[in-house]
Parts: C-alpha cells; structure tokens; sequence
C-alpha cells in the first residue's frame, strides 16, 4: 500500500510539473504580438513618410501661383499708379507679407530666391538650393524654356520644390542693365547690397520656393 501511496504522489507532482511546463509554453505566443509590434514600427513610420511626391508637388504648385498672382497684381497696380519707384516699394513691403500669408494658408514655406538676391534677408539661396538654381541654369543654356523648369524632391521628412521664375519684359524696369535714374536712386534706398539687375528677357531671374514638413 505504501509503495502505491509513494508511486500516486509521484505521479501527481509529475502531473502537475507537466501542467506548469504547458501553461508556461501556452504562455509565450501572447508575446509574438508585443516582438511583431516593435518589428512593425519602423515600417510604419516608413509608410507614412511615403508620401506621394506628384500629390504634394500640385500642392505647391497652387501655393506657387496664389503668390506670383497676388504679387504680380499689386505690382501691376503700382506700376500705373507710380510707376516702377512705386512698383519697388510694393516688392520691398507686400511681396514678404503676402508670402507669409499665403505659406500660413496652405501650410506650407512659400518664399522667392535667386543666385543675384535683392532682398538680403529673404532672397538669398541654402545650398540645396543653390544646387537647383544651377542646375536649371544648365537647362536653360541646353535650350529648354525656363518656365517650364521644376524641382521636386523628399529628403528625410522635408519635401522640397523649386519653379523657376523667367525673367518678363515688364521685369526689366527694375532688374535689367538701362535702369532710370529715379528707380537706381530707390534700388540705394531699399537695397544698398542689391544684386539683381543686368538681366534680358528671358534670363533665369530666380525660382520659387516651397517647403513642407512631413513630420508633424
């Protein structure tokens, strides 16, 4: 009796030892998720970078023309007011304030820059964009028209795009090589570091700029 006794106690303890070995195995699938979680993060923070380029470059696109259009009205309606002296003013005063209004409202960093800048603080090119400037450049030289040139591009979380800004004969009251007197004397006034004159119809003049994060 005490040999069966020993002999059903040892088959308990091994039951139960048996038990604990399966609950533990039936325990370790509950962390696949948590392993298959952390492995996934990085694809989806992939994915959501993987915007599309043509989607956000129309965007820019409407971002560029609400400035130039706007801009290009308060210049045409200084010009018959006061001429091109007026015109400046309206470059030197509006042409800031309208880009800041219009990268408010589409979300987005709407500014202007040139390789020859007139506005110290706005105007001059980062290297990436100075890079997009010449290479347009090149373009031009090899015979394309500069107002179809464009540049899109996502670099780490940053989308980034250029249009070039062709130089129009209206344009060459204030940035061409036979300049009034009246509009060199307010060129010293507003832009004593002025860069942008000696252009012709036609020249590559400078390009818009567009800028989003893609990170929020």
């Amino acid at each position: 009796m005490m040999n069966k006794s020993l002999l059903m106690i040892g088959l308990a303890v091994l039951l139960s030892a048996c038990g604990e070995k399966t609950e533990k195995v039936a325990e370790a699938p509950a962390e696949a998720p948590k392993a298959a979680e952390q492995a996934t993060a990085p694809a989806q923070q992939a994915a959501a970078l993987a915007v599309d380029k043509a989607v956000l470059a129309e965007e820019a696109k409407a971002a560029v023309q609400a400035l130039g259009s706007t801009l290009k009205g308060e210049l045409e309606a200084a010009m018959k007011a006061g001429g091109p002296v007026e015109a400046m003013g309206i470059c030197h005063t509006k042409a800031p304030e309208i880009a800041k209004a219009v990268s408010t409202e589409k979300g987005l960093q709407v500014s202007r820059v040139s390789l020859k800048n007139r506005n110290p603080d706005m105007g001059v090119a980062n290297e990436w964009q100075t890079k997009v400037l010449n290479d347009f450049e090149t373009k031009k030289a090899a015979g394309e028209d500069p107002a179809t040139l464009v540049h899109a591009e996502v670099v780490g979380s940053e989308f980034r795009f250029m249009k070039a800004i062709p130089t129009a004969a209206v344009c060459l009251n204030c940035h061409g090589t036979d300049l009034s007197p009246a509009v060199t004397a307010k060129l010293s006034e507003l832009y004593p570091n002025d860069k942008a004159v000696g252009y012709k119809e036609g020249d590559l003049r400078g390009a818009f700029v567009v800028v989003k994060n893609l990170v929020q």
